[in-house]
């Protein structure tokens, strides 16, 4: 494909997305229209409107059937997400929704697999972790798309690593594994700087501090999350995940009035 789907995303605003979706569809055809159609389904899911989302997927599905390989797994893939992601609700995660999204999930990895659409093989296998959240089965997802994402050459799947490299992380710390835990989210805050995303690095800082309290490393622990604190304000952005921090290690030392004031924020961002 000519069109680069990766800048004209903006997870956060997806109606923008939607937007820009659109003007570049307006001068697309063939297998390109219907990627581009695939990912306006895809911001019709990111504000729950799954029923949008199938509609769109349907009423094209006909076209998609005979297309090439990267237009049939991007629409696989995204007719599993209106059935399973990170934007749907507990309740609606019903084994009947899960088991519909793992057939979708395993069509989009198999044409990937076997044409080569590495981004494409790593995105399915990300999503397989909405269905197997047991952490052996989230470790096992991490480490197969790392594989993927280390031995491409393609841009896209590179741009995955660092998130992988999380993935992996919160995994090892769920196993009680932190000093591997640190690791790899070492390695993701490193990829974050490099890439200089502050939002992104915010968070990957956020991980190495939360799993250096594990380790029992509190002093560290607590000095990275009051540079992020003045981080989070210096950008617009305070975090309640960082005061909530902040309270536990404010605790843990026996600073009760500090940690009052940590709970305080924490609770006022919450709102």
């Amino acid at each position: 494909m000519s069109i680069d789907l990766h800048a004209l995303w903006d997870f956060s605003r997806p109606e923008a997305s939607e937007q820009r979706f659109r003007e570049a569809l307006a001068g697309a055809s063939g297998d390109e229209a219907l990627v581009l159609q695939t990912q306006i389904a895809r911001t019709y899911g990111l504000r729950r409107e799954f029923a949008q989302a199938r509609e769109l997927l349907e009423r094209i599905a006909d076209e998609v059937s005979i297309a090439g390989s990267e237009a049939r797994a991007w629409h696989a893939l995204e007719s599993g997400r209106t059935h399973a992601s990170a934007a749907h609700p507990h309740e609606e995660q019903t084994p009947e929704a899960r088991a519909q999204a793992r057939i979708h999930f395993q069509r989009s990895l198999d044409i990937a697999r076997e044409h080569g659409h590495d981004a494409l093989v790593i995105d399915a296998l990300h999503m397989f972790a909405f269905l197997d959240t047991d952490p052996e089965d989230q470790l096992r997802l991490a480490h197969a798309a790392l594989e993927v994402a280390e031995g491409s050459h393609d841009p896209a799947a590179k741009r995955w690593e660092a998130s992988l490299r999380n993935n992996a992380g919160h995994a090892l710390h769920q196993q009680g594994r932190f000093d591997e835990a640190l690791i790899e989210f070492e390695q993701a805050l490193a990829l974050r700087e490099r890439a200089g995303d502050a939002s992104a690095t915010r968070v990957a800082k956020w991980m190495v501090a939360w799993t250096m309290r594990s380790l029992g490393r509190s002093h560290e622990a607590l000095a990275q999350q009051l540079q992020l604190a003045q981080a989070c304000e210096a950008a617009g952005e305070p975090d309640p995940y960082v005061f909530e921090e902040l309270e536990i290690l404010y605790r843990e030392a026996g600073d009760v009035d500090r940690a009052a004031e940590a709970a305080a924020r924490r609770q006022a961002l919450s709102r």
